[in-house]
């Protein structure tokens, strides 16, 4: 098997669809107000599938987390140390949660993450300094 993609459960299409298209430059693959959108980033397929849509076409209730979790996280690279905390700056001034500022781990990689409008992480790293 070859990993295609993959999918979160959300609750607010629209919201999502315009942070994951407008803020992180997912490229948007279907119309956002379908049952499920199509968004691509990097040739990586991304769905984001409504809660209430997926649990009629299942026949079943699920669970699901609520406000900030983690329970997954999406990571995302970029250039350079640089280019980390530029994507944190930018990312938070459009309306995303800061969940932890840009810094340099011990493994050596610039990190930091946001969370999306439904609460999901967002890391966005990189392992090069320059």
């Amino acid at each position: 098997m070859k990993l295609d993609g993959f999918g979160i459960m959300v609750d607010d299409m629209a919201v999502m669809v315009r942070f994951y298209r407008d803020v992180l430059g997912f490229e948007i693959k279907e119309d956002e107000n379908t049952t499920n959108v199509f968004l691509e980033k990097d040739g990586t397929l991304f769905l984001l599938y409504r809660k209430k849509d997926f649990e009629k076409m299942t026949n079943r209730k699920f669970s699901y987390c609520s406000g900030v979790n983690g329970h997954y996280e999406i990571a995302l690279s970029v250039e350079n140390y640089a280019m980390v905390d530029k994507a944190y700056a930018d990312i938070v001034a459009a309306g995303a949660e800061g969940i932890m500022e840009p810094e340099t781990e011990p493994w050596g990689q610039r990190t930091c993450y946001v969370a999306d409008p439904e609460g999901n992480l967002v890391e966005i790293g990189s392992f090069v300094a320059e």
